[in-house]
Parts: C-alpha cells; sequence; structure tokens
C-alpha cells in the first residue's frame, strides 16, 4: 500500500455514533505480539496465520511503542520532524507489526472490527485477509470482519507505519508516538443514533429501524423523526441534568444518556439555553507521563474532576477528538465543550504555506473524513458545543468543504476554526494571545476591519473568543485577573481557553522527567511541551490555584459592616454553597461566624469584631459546597475573598532606643552582629555565619523571560555578574557602607547605600537606599537583597503575610494574607524546567528559626538551598543538589511575568524599572 496517497483509507464502513450496545462485542485489548523495523519496506507475509511469531516482542494495546523501549520519543511544536515535500515521507519510516490471536464464541457470527486510535497509518488483515487501511490516528475506524471471521481461532494482524502522507495533518504541537494507542474491539453493533433535543423539551431522533424510549419522561418507543415537546430540565456545565434514553433495534439496544441544550448565538453574543454563555475553559491534550496519549479511563476522570474543583467549566479538546470517555465524563460531571477536528499543518507557516493540504485538493477527501467521522461519532453529546475544523492549519479551499458537510449535517452547533481570522467558515471570531488592549478593543466592535467590508460586518456579528491564551509555561501564566475582567466587563466575549491543561513530562531515569531533546531528536522544540497547569504527575501548579481564584464563580464587594455577594453563576443560584466568615488577627483565628446568604446573593451584614490583642485583623469570607457534589465532597472552597478590618496605628510602640556599632579589632560590632571593618560586610547574624546582604537585580530567568526575550537583554546587560564595590565604611549612631553594583562592561549601575542601626532591644535595624547612574531601558528582574546561611540553622520558616503559595506582580491571586509554615524545601515549586520560583509576597514577618526578619511595611521572601546561578544552570529537577548554605532573598520588587512564551508579557503596570528606591527591614533574635 502506498504510504504516500492522499486516500484517507479503504474498506472501511461508514462512521456512526460511539454508543452502548448489549450487541456481543470482544475486547481485543491486552498483550500483543510485536516486531519493530526501521523501514516501511518489510514483507507483509507475518499476516498469514500460520506465521510463526514466537521470537516477536511482546507488546500491550493501547499503547505506543516508543513508551515501551521500541525506538524513541520526539517532540515538536511546530517543525515538522521530515522534509516538508507532501505527500512524500521518509525512508525512515518506523514500521509497527502486531498480531493476535482470539477464539470466537460458540454461535458467532458477523461483526465489525473497530480501532479507537492508532498513528498515523495502518492495514489491517484478519485469517490473511486484506480488510483495508485507514488514517486519522485519533478517530475510529471500522471494518467488516463477518466474512472473513472462523470458528475458534482467528488471527488478527495490523501495521502501522509511523510516517505517511497522512502525517502532514497531524503537527499537532506534541509528542510524536506512534502506535495503536486506543481500544479494539470486535462488535455485532452496528447502529446509529443521533438525538435531537433542546432546552424547550423538544425531542427527535434520527436512527433508522429503532425505537427510543426515556422512561423518566414517559417516552415510549418514539419513530424516527417524529418530534414531541417534554417539560425538562436543560442540561448545563453548571447543572448537567441527564436522563438515561433507550434506543431498540432489531436484534440490538443501545443506550445514551440526553441531556436537553440549545446553543445559539443572538447579536453577537453566545448563547446557551437562551442565556450569555462565559467560557472559564482549559485546552487539553490527552497525556499520561509513562501512557503517553493512552490515557487510563481513571486519569480521564481525575482530570475532569480536578477541572470542576477549580472553577473550569469548559474544555477545547486540543487538536483532535479525544477519546469517547472522556467525552461521556464531560456529559456526566459539566464541562463546554468544543470538539476539535484532527487536523493542524502548523509546520507549513515555516514555508510560507506553500503546498498547504488545506489548500490542495488532492487532501480535500481526507480532510472531509476526518470531519466526518468526528462529528458522527460525537454527535451526542450534550457537552459539546462547537464542532472545531482544527488548529493552525492556515486558510484554503478546504475548510469550505468540511465547514458546508458539518452545518449540513448539524446545523445546532456553530463551528470555530481560529486560522482564518476572517471568519469566512465559522460562526465565532477566535484568536489566540490576543493582548489584553486587543481584547477590550475586540469587546468594544473597536478592533481593526478587514479589508472585505462584507466579511467585516459578518465577523463583527460574532462573538469572540481567545481559544488559547495565558501560555501556563513554567512559572505563571501573569495577566490572568486582567483578562477575565474584560471577559466579564464586554458580552460579545465568551472567554476562552488557557493554553493548557497539562506538562507533557514523559517519565525518565535520569531527568525525572523528560522533554524535547532528551531522547537526541535532531530537531525539537526542548521545554516547550512543558507548559501546563498541573504538573506531568497532575500535582496543580500555581497557575491553576490562580485560575482557581480568578474564575471563582461568587464575587464579593465589602462595604461598611457589610458584604454584597454576587451570584456569578451563568445557570445556577447560590443555595448549594454556605458562607464562612473568619476574623483572623496577625493570622490566628479569633472568630469565625457561618453567614446567611441568599440564593440569589444579596448585601449581608457582617459579624461584629470582638476585641481582641493588637495586630493587622483580616476578615475573610469562604464559599464552600453545603453537601456533596459528583465531583467534589461537601466542604471544599468554591469561592472565597479578604477585606482588612483594622492594623495598629504606625509607631504606636514608639522607636526603640539606639545603641552605637563598637569596633572591636578588625570588626564592627551591633545589635549582637559583627561586620568586617574594612568592607563593612556582615560577617555574623546573632551569632550565624551569613553572607550578604547585598543588592541583587537578577533571577533565575523564567520561562516567560527566556522565550520573551528579556533573558537576553539581561544576559547582554550583565545583571547575572554583578561586581560590588565599597566606596566607604562610616561609624557612628549607625554604620552606613557605600557601594556601587554594576556590571562590567557598561556604564550602568547602581548606587547602593547600607544603614545599619543596632538597638538596645537587641534588633538591628537595615535601611537600604538605591540610586540608579546611566540610561536603564528595559525592565530589571528584581531589586532586593540576597544572604546566605548555615543550612543547618534553617529548616522551616513562618510568616505572616500572603500565601501559602508563591505571588509574583500579576501572579498569586490565590495568595491570602495569613500565618502559614513550611520548610524551605516545601518553598520551593518543582517547575519540570527549573526557573525562578517560590517567591512569597507582601510579608510582613518571617521566622527563619534563629532570627525574625520584619519589613515597613513589607517585603518579599523566597529561601533555597542552591543558589540562583545554580537555579538558573539546572534543566532538569535532579540538576538541583542541596547544599550546605541557604540562599535567602528578601526583595523590595519583582518584574512581573506575562506570558511571552507565548502572547504578551507583563502589563506596563508590572513591570519593574530602575528607579530610586529605599527600603527598610528589622532582624531580631528568635
Amino acid at each position: 500500500m502506498d504510504l504516500e496517497t492522499y486516500t484517507p483509507g479503504s474498506g472501511l464502513l461508514e462512521p456512526r455514533a460511539a454508543l452502548r450496545s448489549d450487541a456481543p462485542a470482544l475486547d481485543l485489548n491486552g498483550t500483543w505480539r510485536f516486531r519493530l523495523s526501521p523501514t516501511a519496506n518489510v514483507p507483509d507475509d507475518f499476516a498469514q496465520p500460520g506465521y510463526d511469531d514466537a521470537d516477536w516482542d511482546e507488546l500491550p494495546v493501547p499503547s505506543h511503542w516508543p513508551l515501551h523501549g521500541q525506538g524513541a520519543p520526539a517532540y515538536t511544536n511546530v517543525s515538522y520532524p521530515f522534509p516538508v515535500d507532501p505527500p512524500h515521507v521518509p525512508d525512515e519510516n518506523p514500521t509497527g507489526d502486531y498480531r493476535r490471536t482470539f477464539d470466537l464464541p460458540e454461535g458467532w457470527t458477523g461483526g465489525r472490527l473497530r480501532f479507537e486510535g492508532a498513528e498515523s497509518f495502518a492495514r489491517v488483515w484478519l485469517n490473511g485477509h486484506e480488510l483495508g487501511f485507514w488514517t486519522g490516528s485519533r478517530l475510529p475506524a471500522e471494518f467488516d470482519a463477518g466474512p472473513w471471521l472462523r470458528p475458534g481461532r482467528n488471527v488478527l494482524a495490523v501495521r502501522v507505519h509511523q510516517w505517511s502522507a497522512a502525517s502532514y495533518l497531524e503537527d499537532q504541537d506534541m509528542w510524536w508516538l506512534p502506535g495503536i494507542f486506543r481500544d479494539v474491539t470486535l462488535t455485532r453493533s452496528a447502529a446509529d443514533v443521533f438525538v435531537h433535543a433542546s432546552h424547550d423539551g423538544r425531542l427527535s431522533f434520527e436512527g433508522e429501524g429503532g425505537l427510543l424510549s426515556i422512561p423518566e419522561l414517559g417516552v415510549a418507543d418514539l419513530e424516527p423523526g417524529t418530534e414531541v415537546t417534554l417539560d425538562v430540565e436543560p442540561w448545563t456545565a453548571e447543572t448537567p441534568r441527564l436522563y438515561d434514553a433507550v434506543v431498540t433495534f432489531p436484534g440490538e439496544t443501545v443506550r445514551l444518556r440526553v441531556g436537553f441544550r440549545t446553543i445559539s448565538i443572538v447579536d453577537g453574543v453566545l448563547l446557551a439555553n437562551g442565556s450569555p454563555l462565559l467560557l472559564k475553559g482549559v485546552n487539553r491534550h490527552e497525556f499520561h507521563p509513562e501512557r503517553g496519549r493512552a490515557v487510563p479511563y481513571e486519569t480521564m476522570r481525575a482530570d475532569v474532576l480536578l477541572m470542576k474543583q477549580h472553577n473550569v467549566n469548559a474544555v477545547r479538546t486540543s487538536h483532535y477528538p479525544p477519546h469517547p470517555d472522556f467525552l461521556d465524563l464531560c456529559d456526566e460531571l459539566g464541562l463546554w465543550v468544543i470538539d476539535e477536528c484532527d487536523l493542524e499543518t502548523h509546520g507549513f507557516h515555516q514555508v510560507g504555506w506553500h503546498r498547504n493540504p488545506t489548500d490542495d485538493p488532492r487532501y480535500a477527501d481526507a480532510l472531509l473524513d476526518r470531519m466526518r467521522r468526528m462529528v458522527e461519532r460525537d454527535k451526542n453529546h450534550p457537552s459539546i458545543i462547537m464542532w472545531s475544523l482544527g488548529n493552525e492549519a492556515g486558510v484554503g479551499r478546504n475548510l469550505a468543504v468540511m465547514a458546508d458537510w458539518a452545518r449540513d449535517r448539524d446545523p445546532s452547533r456553530p463551528l470555530h476554526y481560529e486560522g482564518d481570522w476572517s471568519c469566512a467558515h465559522t460562526d465565532v471570531y477566535s484568536r489566540m494571545y490576543a493582548s489584553h488592549a486587543e481584547v477590550e478593543a475586540i469587546g468594544r466592535l473597536a478592533e481593526d476591519p478587514l479589508d472585505d467590508p462584507d466579511l467585516d460586518a459578518r465577523r463583527r456579528a460574532m462573538p469572540f473568543l481567545q481559544c488559547e491564551y495565558a501560555h501556563a509555561m513554567g512559572n505563571g501564566p501573569g495577566g490572568l485577573a486582567e483578562y477575565q475582567e474584560l471577559f466579564e466587563r464586554y458580552p460579545r466575549l465568551a472567554g476562552g481557553f488557557i493554553w493548557e491543561w497539562i506538562d507533557h513530562g514523559i517519565v525518565h531515569p535520569e531527568f525525572e522527567y523528560a522533554y524535547g531533546g532528551d531522547y537526541g531528536e535532531p530537531v525539537h522544540d526542548s521545554n516547550f511541551v512543558i507548559d501546563g497547569l498541573v504538573f506531568p504527575d497532575r500535582t496543580p501548579s500555581p497557575g491553576l490555584i490562580d485560575l482557581k481564584k480568578v474564575f471563582q464563580p461568587v464575587k464579593f464587594d465589602f462595604g461598611d459592616g457589610v458584604v454584597r455577594v454576587v451570584n456569578a453563576y451563568d445557570y445556577r443560584d447560590l443555595s448549594h454553597l454556605e458562607f464562612l466568615a473568619t476574623v483572623e488577627v496577625e493570622g490566628e483565628t479569633v472568630a469565625e461566624h457561618r453567614l446567611e446568604v441568599p440564593a440569589d446573593g444579596g448585601e449581608v451584614k457582617l459579624p461584629d469584631v470582638p476585641p481582641g490583642p493588637a495586630g493587622e485583623c483580616w476578615l475573610t469570607i469562604r464559599g464552600r459546597l453545603s453537601g456533596d457534589q459528583p465531583w467534589a465532597e461537601a466542604g471544599h472552597e468554591i469561592a472565597w475573598a479578604q477585606t482588612l478590618l483594622s492594623s495598629p496605628e504606625p509607631g504606636t510602640a514608639g522607636p526603640a532606643p539606639v545603641l552605637a556599632p563598637v569596633r572591636e579589632g578588625g570588626e564592627i560590632v551591633a545589635g549582637g552582629s559583627a561586620f568586617d571593618a574594612a568592607t563593612g560586610r556582615l560577617v555574623r547574624l546573632f551569632g550565624l555565619d551569613v553572607e550578604g546582604p547585598r543588592l541583587d537585580l537578577w533571577r533565575a530567568p523564567t520561562d516567560n523571560d527566556r522565550y520573551g526575550g528579556l533573558e537576553g537583554k539581561w544576559r547582554a546587560l550583565g545583571l547575572h555578574r554583578l561586581t560590588h564595590r565599597v566606596d566607604a565604611v562610616e561609624t557612628g549612631d549607625t554604620l552606613t557602607v557605600r557601594t556601587r553594583v554594576a556590571p562590567a562592561a557598561t556604564d550602568l549601575g547602581m548606587r547602593a547605600t547600607y544603614r545599619w542601626t543596632p538597638l538596645e532591644d537587641g534588633g538591628l535595624l537595615l535601611t537600604v537606599e538605591v540610586e540608579p547612574e546611566g540610561d536603564w531601558r528595559d525592565p530589571i528582574p528584581r531589586l532586593g537583597l540576597t544572604m546566605t546561611l548555615p543550612a543547618a540553622a534553617v529548616d522551616r520558616v513562618t510568616w505572616f503575610g500572603r500565601g501559602p503559595g508563591e505571588a509574583y506582580p500579576d501572579t498569586g491571586m490565590a495568595a491570602r494574607v495569613g500565618r502559614w509554615t513550611a520548610t524551605v524545601d516545601e518553598l520551593q515549586i518543582p517547575y519540570v524546567y527549573p526557573q525562578e520560583n517560590g517567591h512569597r509576597a507582601d510579608v510582613r514577618w518571617a521566622d527563619f528559626g534563629a532570627f525574625t526578619v520584619s519589613g515597613d511595611p513589607v517585603f518579599g521572601m523566597s529561601a533555597r538551598r542552591w543558589s540562583t546561578d545554580e537555579l538558573a544552570a539546572a534543566a532538569h529537577r535532579p540538576d538541583l543538589v542541596p547544599g550546605d548554605r541557604v540562599h535567602l532573598h528578601l526583595d523590595l520588587a519583582h518584574q512581573g511575568i506575562g506570558t511571552a512564551t507565548c502572547g504578551p508579557g507583563p502589563l506596563p503596570q508590572y513591570e519593574l524599572r530602575a528607579r530610586p528606591a529605599s527600603f527598610t527591614l528589622r532582624f531580631d533574635p528568635s
């Protein structure tokens, strides 16, 4: 068979819905015999029943052979790992041959062989007879097995080629992982059903020869094409009401769950069941750190539960239809879904879209075939609200072929495609990584016009969504709250989908998790596949915790003695929540009250605050589930907010008396600490051997710093190799150390003056004054102090400030003011690609065990068992080896995080510019 054919398959039965049937079926998953060849030029005699495969390996199905020691994975984002010369493929074409025997139950007749997914070109033989071939890796294929089945023992043989003409359609920013990676079944089911159910209760279905019954609604033996109107509860992602339906055919009964809902667009606003719909979504690749795209059902369910628990209400199935079980879970637990066709030709962008399959009529049948198989398989899912033509496949005539067919087959769902900004074939205007300013302009209908006035008018009448935004790669993403504010402000904006759900790190014995290049790929995109809201083991990252806060469906507006509770759900009230108010002073709880909040929200009187100890007094209100939900237990927190009730008057305790520093030999002694007399450098802090503190402008670059270009600018300036010159050491009531901090090869610098004041109560006060010199044109990474301490002396940190997680100027929305405790190791955020992390913000005081630091008014804090240089040099988690020092950072300010790996950098208000600055810290022995 010619692998360079444009034909999408042969011998295939017509696509149909994925249904639960009582027809007999044999599960053909399990252990298969397997042989891997480096090229496609291998005899096909292995397909004969009598072939001896005794010396072959064994391989589980479903799986990918590179994850079982057969070949190796490879990752690219845009680039094809082979020459761009469609439809041709390399001679080096890994080819996997599979064999499995199975016994046919007595009396079995007829049947279909159904493959849910195999990458990328597969041929099938049954008992030596070739049934056909198929492409479209993430879509089902069925063959008529009946004429070739035998009583007793049968031999199924499959040949899978990694590369084919179809590979040009599957350049989807993920690991290239060939193999039979979804289920294989022999089934006697042949039924097909298409249920039409709208939110106003209208019900009909297509299914030749079938009769539909929904006992709960009193529907019995409804015939195809007959419409009835029923009293129903509509389906939404917030209230995923499903009705069990049965369709009876001669010799077969199928079961499905029907959700009544309607998707429409009115006056440029996306509506579900007649009300505006705001998508708070994520993009989800199928991925498991050990199994690749062969994702177990339990993991799919865990994904949906995590999404629901973090206030996510929508999923885009980037960039292919998922396993059908995932869509069942979205129906059951409640997620809006954009189902995306198995199409991406992104690598053609690198050659000017020359010979792009999307505009090549020879590929038209293949693209239409993929659209048909997706729609027919998934058409009964109420969770699916849009069909997407694919992703990053340029523009071309074949999009019209796909769109025209889909509209004719299913006019109830709008069509999505981002790659053509003219929206010539879509019903929504979709973009990726548009800046906040551009999103606001689109919301105001003030975007740049298209050249074609008719297309421009048509597009302006469409809802807008960001199918990808806020690239969640490494530390970040920043700017989430500002995007969400825009989505909620303008009705035209239908929300969007964060890129993406999970870091695609493959478990690796040396690196812990591998990314692009770790398998020796000559062409790869490094760690760009590590860009998710959850780590590979599905531990939530700080980005997901922030997203939960930004997406929370309840809002709180505090006034004088009252709070206004606002219901931000689209389709339900607040009756399933309970609200708890907690009063804390200096992070210690002094009172708790339950608030009686009306189901529709409203103004609620706040409890009186009892008199208590002096200190900052904060009120925190939390909305929690009052009872179990299918996706979370009672008590699960949905939303929260804080307000400051009172704080001590500045200076009420009076200034501490001052003691003058004293010279003792080669040291200056002050406040129970010692300084080198020649340099003014602190050498002992309350008896601890210390280095620093000294001015620091550098941080280990984040992914956003690196890919957005800031790291290159910072390294060109030399901010990672600052020199420190002492200009003066002066003693009096204070110890004053005047320095100049600057990188080599530039005239830029910072004048840094340290003023140490010993206090009679044993404390030590440090004021740092910074004055920039020169023309600092770019933002700087950080402005703060760094010092090192013996690791044995600092193991645990307790602080009063924002926590428990990290926070940077444009992240950390989930960090609330409180008293928190963590070990130094727990302060680290284990990003797969090591980078700046773990900064705790707005710290009032921090107890490091041997001493306490307090700020005037606040400071930022991080502590690590490795230096910034070691963190910046690390490529994988195991590269970070704890040393015998703790590296402590006490910061005045940080550069924002942004999302410049894809999209905008930090908003202007979060940029850190060199400027005169002063900050004060107080050190006290513990």
